[in-house]
């Protein structure tokens, strides 16, 4: 089974990190600029990056939280990007947030699983295992430095002061 498994550790408490994966206000502050999220079973976890995008194409629209338990798990649906449109229409994957406390504060461990087969697939696969190291990046800037500044994102290996392209 495909899987993608990223980790970051935190120099914060693990209900701050909870905190910012499990609110939408939260998830403002490093995974999009804006969020909707409903902590129960089915509701709604979406994230948006692309304000200037068609309604159903700007992020995570339309995703579910699938389990949680607090200050450990959340589980979530998520779609494929809509470079994508034919796995994005018919098919969804799932992430898997985890949270231990350290000596440090927080290891964030990130799976995302449910990957299909086919070349599509694999484009998604491979969007994703870039693209959740920019999130993490942002997740670690947003604990350093604050809320991430959606007008001018960080990027992992260059200034913050430069916006994504």
């Amino acid at each position: 089974m495909k899987r993608i498994r990223k980790e970051v550790e935190l120099a914060a408490p693990v209900a701050d990190v909870w905190a910012v994966f499990s609110t939408s206000e939260g998830a403002k502050t490093f995974f999009g600029y804006d969020a909707r999220i409903e902590l129960r079973m089915g509701g709604a976890y979406e994230i948006l990056f692309d304000a200037d995008a068609a309604p159903g194409s700007r992020g995570s629209e339309g995703m579910r939280v699938l389990s949680f338990i607090p200050n450990e798990m959340l589980s979530f649906e998520w779609n494929a990007p809509p470079d994508f449109p034919d796995v994005r229409a018919a098919e969804k994957a799932f992430v898997v947030v985890r949270l231990d406390a350290t000596s440090k504060g927080t290891r964030v461990r990130l799976d995302h699983l449910g990957f299909g087969e086919g070349a599509s697939w694999d484009g998604v696969h491979t969007y994703f295992s870039r693209a959740w190291d920019l999130v993490l990046a942002w997740l670690e800037h947003r604990f350093q430095a604050g809320p991430v500044d959606w007008s001018h994102p960080p990027r992992p290996g260059h200034s913050y002061d430069a916006p994504v392209r």
